[in-house]
């Protein structure tokens, strides 16, 4: 069994390159915090400036997105992570970091990555949620659920990095 705090172990996730970041193409790797402080089946939240960002070790590899559900922005880091899954705190949306896309759409429904629309469903054991006509129902019928976008990440010397857009 390998440890995952051995720095050989430090890979990083093989993301598609059409979820990339904009505009990292031709940006600066950042340091963000040292791997070990980032053990296998965790995640962290790191702020650079304005930039908030989740650090997650997966099975797959370390990843960089922005600390932000797909959904509504909620911080992911409040969340659980179970293997490449991160489930959200706010509306129990679960998301794949290892692919970029939703493994279980929110509670409050709406519009998938690809235009789909999915209605607004209940937790198992709970009261059947009630969506009433009117302007909120309609942006949540409306409300997209987006893929993640990736950082570039690198481990240097012990430390992750993330290529982070200049300005």
């Amino acid at each position: 069994m390998t440890d995952p705090t051995d720095p050989r172990t430090d890979k990083t996730l093989a993301f598609p390159p059409a979820l990339r970041v904009h505009g990292s193409r031709h940006a600066a790797f950042v340091p963000l915090v040292a791997a070990a402080e980032v053990p296998a089946g965790t995640m962290r939240r790191v702020t650079i400036g304005e930039l908030d960002l989740l650090v997650a070790r997966t099975p797959e590899g370390i990843v960089v997105v922005d600390d932000r559900c797909p959904h509504m922005s909620a911080p992911l880091s409040l969340g659980s992570l179970d293997g490449c899954v991160v489930a959200c705190p706010l509306h129990e949306g679960r998301f794949d970091l290892c692919s970029g896309g939703t493994v279980q759409m929110p509670t409050t429904g709406g519009l998938d990555a690809d235009g789909t629309y999915h209605p607004t469903w209940s937790p198992v054991g709970r009261e059947p949620k009630v969506d009433p006509p009117g302007l909120k129902a309609e942006a949540r019928r409306l409300t997209r659920v987006r893929r993640f976008r990736y950082y570039p990440v690198r481990v240097v010397d012990g430390t992750i990095e993330a290529a982070l857009p200049t300005d």
